[in-house]
């Protein structure tokens, strides 16, 4: 059964329970909010949410405590995402719990993101879970995202609400065809759609199509910053307003959202089938 965001661990004195309990996951649909963007049917994008789990700890067969960071990747077609903060419990619960050993946690992990993801649907892209222990932290890089970076614009902003009419190409006499280009910021904020907490990322936008204006598409970045969605949300509403107002031939958006309590969600979504990205941090990460 769908549950709504209200109906949530957000914004409520829980408990934390230190004993394995899978029922902890709290699914919330992607339908609701995809309708409210015009996405009734099929979307016209791939990708996932790709979350970096830094807080996951538990007991080996001895009472031994073991740590390692998961990177979980969750399929946009999923019909669910799972709320943040129920995920934060989830992972807690390990802690106290004794497992034989590391595979053992990450068959439990899987299973269970699985069934929420699903929930009461056939698994159609089964989420991906991969744990790295202690003697592989070092492997893993700070790295910023690629491409022209918008915020060397001094442009005037004065709109806090998302205003896709900011976005425009430029008129087909300065249009030559079709441009390639990587633009990045990172001046996105939004706030948490239950909390209003604030939420921050950085953003790369890859299209092909007719010349996106650069100072408007800054200034439509920061219209979020008064905005309440769910990052995931945010990305897909991104996509859409691109795609509607600049009408590229490819788009892809990408944002690495800062953590909030152990865990960053950075969702991607593309026109066209190809690879994700690597799930490596930013600085501010």
């Amino acid at each position: 059964m769908s549950k709504h965001p209200e109906h949530s661990p957000l914004g409520k004195a829980v408990g934390y329970a230190d004993q394995y309990d899978a029922t902890l996951l709290f699914p919330i649909a992607r339908a609701p909010k995809r309708a409210e963007i015009g996405l009734v049917s099929a979307p016209p994008f791939f990708g996932a949410d790709m979350w970096t789990a830094f807080e996951l700890s538990w007991l080996n067969a001895r009472g031994k405590p073991q740590v390692a960071i998961a990177h979980i990747t969750v399929p946009c077609e999923s019909p669910h995402i799972i709320e943040s903060k129920s995920f934060k419990l989830y992972l807690n619960s390990f802690n106290n719990t004794r497992f034989a050993d590391a595979a053992e946690v990450l068959v439990r992990l899987r299973a269970d993101i699985n069934e929420a993801l699903w929930r009461g649907a056939t698994v159609q892209a089964s989420a991906g879970v991969r744990l790295l222990g202690p003697d592989l932290f070092d492997r893993e890089p700070v790295y910023e995202l690629d491409g022209l970076n918008l915020d060397r614009l001094d442009v005037e902003c004065s709109r806090y609400t998302p205003a896709p009419d900011l976005l425009r190409t430029r008129s087909p006499a300065e249009n030559e065809g079709p441009v390639s280009e990587v633009l990045v910021s990172n001046l996105l904020k939004s706030n948490c759609l239950v909390t209003g907490q604030p939420d921050w990322a950085s953003v790369q936008i890859s299209y092909t199509g007719a010349q996106i204006e650069q100072e408007g598409l800054l200034q439509y970045l920061v219209s979020f910053r008064k905005h309440d969605e769910f990052h995931e949300q945010c990305v897909e509403r991104i996509f859409m307003d691109i795609w509607h107002q600049c009408r590229p031939l490819k788009l892809t958006v990408y944002a690495r959202y800062t953590r909030r309590g152990g865990l960053d969600i950075n969702p991607f979504r593309t026109s066209h089938p190809q690879p994700l990205p690597a799930n490596t941090r930013t600085a501010r990460q």
